[in-house]
């Protein structure tokens, strides 16, 4: 089972405004949590709780094929984002 089917309700929610998207089109929002998320994690370490704030955001933002995607993509070593 995918860990998206996984979360609980309560993992999924509306978030705050985030004044550097001011536009109804929250795609680049979207895709700027899921980078934040890999780059919180890289500085960080995976244990880094704050770092999960960005994965709530994208994963209640973004549709699931684009996780999925992106996350094929970074473990094949060809996402197009600087997640360093």
């Amino acid at each position: 089972m995918s860990e998206m089917s996984e979360m609980k309700v309560d993992d999924m929610r509306t978030f705050p405004f985030d004044a550097r998207f001011p536009n109804q089109n929250q795609t680049r929002a979207c895709w700027q949590n899921y980078v934040d998320f890999h780059r919180c994690q890289k500085i960080k370490g995976e244990d880094y709780g704050p770092c999960n704030y960005f994965k709530r955001i994208f994963t209640s933002m973004c549709p699931n094929e684009w996780i999925e995607k992106w996350d094929e993509q970074v473990e094949k070593g060809i996402f197009a984002g600087k997640l360093q």
